[in-house]
């Protein structure tokens, strides 16, 4: 039993929010239902006498205290990670090096565990500038200071749950001894508002982050291992930084930072969380951009939004991106990487805006040479939704006619009470003040009526003459729900043309092994654990003339470029570009469920998109996956889809609800 998959258990539960089966849940973690018993059990352990999940005749769901159970240290100190976590801080506390006996005896394992520890720790350093040294009984760490911290913020994040600050967690990679949450909580606070105060706008979660940073910064230093000044000298807005940081250190954490730690943090400060305020013109902000920069987003962006025919081209926008990435730039050059919490909900729930930024990042990876991993990416995908939405909040309106009988100004009253309250939802576009109104004549997307319809409808919702809180959530409920059967009516639609009964595989937990043995050799740069799946469904494509090799090889790089795994049951691999000589999309079954990037998938559509369906790529993707977001559909699904029949029997079946 490990605790990362109880703290993987813990983290889909709390994500969800209802009640799950033994069976999913364990489909979802890859183990047997009789595991996810166990892991319950030692869950609840942590918080005793809490309860951090519970149990019920319908399954399992996130108790009050899943939260604490996730942050408490547990009562596992022995488990690989964490054992693996007390290695890596002791060979960072000891420059001349450990004694591999002494420190095995000290955790009560023997020189032979210790060993393969050493071993797992020579895989944490590669790409960090660090190697592990043997001689004899010594082991040692040589690198430089900062790639030393950095290696502490990757165990860091390791700790913390979906890269949110967890003081408690942080501690436990630097050590007890380091400094506490009654310092970090004032300075936290008083370095936000001094922020703001200079007229800076601030990324509160991106602020954490660089807490983590500081709180690194300190405790080295306090050992005497302090950074070295660097040789540029700091531009004003640096200096400025540097000051604060340098006063609010003194007063709060009781630590002397020296310049070199003062530069580095400031530079992080300025790249990670900060932009100017609405103040700043934009001639002020296009001043401190690099203009090739500017070029490379403008180029790229104006090609994403043809590609995928979204309205992001606009000079704001464009602004706004450019000085993301040249900070972005900044960050890769120091290989600080910044961690977006919301990385998981953003690709789960908004797939489609998720792949526009997955293309930008492609893009400029191509042009300035930035690799960038999902949470850079995330934050790309945060600019492009925040454009999106203001672009198509109009068309997300439904229109709505109220038959309200006139008496005085009742109708007039009640329709601006609509507008008021469901304003961002409908648009009233007509009122009916007859008794005995024509109902068939009535063409809106919503009846908004204070008296009985001759005809009941779904687009009909009764209301009082005074709106009530009761009605304004009848309102929402019902426009909900028409949205929604719109989206599913047009994906069936072009389901249906898209399917290959040719292209469709069951039984990929077949082709486990050899992904596992890919998996293994991934992180040696050899093929992933996902290839085989993907050659395998693109050879049914590639049979029907629909796609070729290349297509097959760029669906694969682009699934390096992030994990295609959009929901916790459902993988849609791609190649960027829509090339294919036709729409079409190959389905694979996983029962049992198969590993997929950092997770596991029971189903995976490689879809070959052509030129000419370009307008269709954004329903079939965001619909697509929003169908397999729900966990009691992907098991109707998997378990009854026997054939390609079967499977668009069922997939039809849960779109029509």
């Amino acid at each position: 039993m490990t605790r990362a998959r109880q703290d993987r258990l813990l983290g889909l539960l709390v994500r969800d929010g209802e009640w799950a089966t033994a069976a999913t849940l364990a489909d979802a973690l890859g183990v047997t239902p009789r595991s996810i018993r166990s892991y319950v059990t030692a869950a609840n352990a942590r918080v005793a006498p809490g309860v951090a999940i519970e149990s019920g005749p319908q399954g399992y769901r996130a108790g009050a205290d899943a939260s604490a159970a996730l942050r408490a240290p547990g009562m596992d100190a022995g488990t690989p990670r964490d054992r693996l976590h007390r290695l890596v801080r002791a060979l960072l506390d000891a420059p001349e090096g450990i004694d591999v006996f002494e420190f095995a005896d000290r955790v009560h394992v023997s020189p032979a565990t210790l060993d393969a520890d050493l071993a797992r720790v020579r895989g944490l350093l590669g790409g960090t500038e660090l190697t592990l040294e043997r001689s004899a009984s010594t082991a040692r760490l040589r690198g430089t200071e900062m790639a030393q911290r950095r290696l502490l913020s990757r165990l860091a994040h390791d700790e913390m749950d979906a890269g949110s600050f967890d003081l408690a967690a942080l501690r436990r990679t630097l050590g007890e001894d380091s400094v506490g949450a009654a310092a970090f909580g004032p300075f936290k606070a008083d370095l936000v508002s001094e922020l703001g105060a200079m007229g800076y706008f601030v990324n509160e979660i991106g602020i954490a982050d660089v807490v983590m940073h500081i709180a690194i910064a300190a405790d080295r230093v306090s050992q005497d291992r302090g950074l070295e000044a660097s040789a540029p000298d700091p531009r004003p807005a640096q200096q400025e930084i540097a000051g604060v940081i340098d006063r609010l250190a003194r007063r709060d954490l009781g630590v002397e930072l020296g310049t070199g730690d003062l530069h580095h943090l400031a530079t992080l400060v300025l790249t990670r969380v900060v932009a100017p305020g609405d103040e700043a013109p934009a001639e002020q902000a296009r001043a401190r951009l690099d203009p090739g920069i500017e070029a490379a987003v403008r180029d790229v962006v104006g090609t994403a939004s043809a590609e995928f025919l979204v309205d992001i081209a606009h000079e704001d926008f464009i602004l706004r991106l450019a000085l993301h990435v040249q900070n972005l730039q900044l960050r890769a050059q120091e290989q600080a990487w910044s961690r977006n919490p919301l990385t998981r909900s953003l690709k789960s729930t908004y797939p489609m805006i998720f792949e526009v930024a997955v293309f930008i990042a492609s893009s400029l990876q191509e042009r300035l040479g930035i690799p960038l991993p999902d949470d850079e990416i995330a934050y790309i995908a945060m600019h492009v939704g925040g454009r999106l939405e203001r672009s198509r909040r109009a068309d997300q309106l439904l229109t709505a006619t109220i038959v309200c009988p006139g008496y005085y100004d009742l109708h007039e009253l009640l329709r601006s009470s609509v507008d008021r309250s469901l304003g961002q939802a409908v648009e009233v576009v007509g009122v009916e003040t007859r008794v005995d109104p024509d109902w068939d004549s009535i063409d809106t997307d919503l009846v908004l009526t204070t008296i009985d319809p001759a005809t009941p409808s779904d687009r009909i919702v009764r209301i009082q003459p005074f709106l009530t809180d009761s009605d304004i959530e009848r309102v929402q409920t019902a426009a909900g729900r028409i949205r929604r059967s719109r989206r599913l009516a047009r994906l069936r639609t072009e389901l249906e043309r898209y399917f290959e009964a040719g292209a469709f595989l069951r039984g990929l937990a077949d082709l486990d092994a050899p992904a596992s043995r890919a998996a293994d050799g991934a992180a040696a740069g050899g093929p992933s654990a996902e290839e085989p799946v993907i050659r395998a469904l693109g050879s049914t494509l590639i049979a029907q003339g629909v796609i070729d090799e290349d297509y097959v090889e760029r669906a694969i790089e682009r699934e390096r470029l992030s994990s295609t795994a959009f929901t916790d049951a459902l993988a849609v691999p791609h190649a960027i570009g829509m090339t294919a000589t036709r729409t079409a999309i190959a389905i694979g079954i996983a029962d049992p469920s198969i590993p997929w990037g950092d997770g596991r998938v029971q189903v995976v559509a490689l879809v070959a998109f052509s030129e000419t369906d370009r307008e269709a790529f954004q329903t079939v993707f965001e619909q697509f996956v929003e169908v397999f977001s729900e966990r009691d559909s992907v098991q109707r699904i998997v378990r009854r889809a026997t054939d390609f029949g079967g499977f668009l029997d069922e997939l039809v079946a849960v779109i029509d609800g």
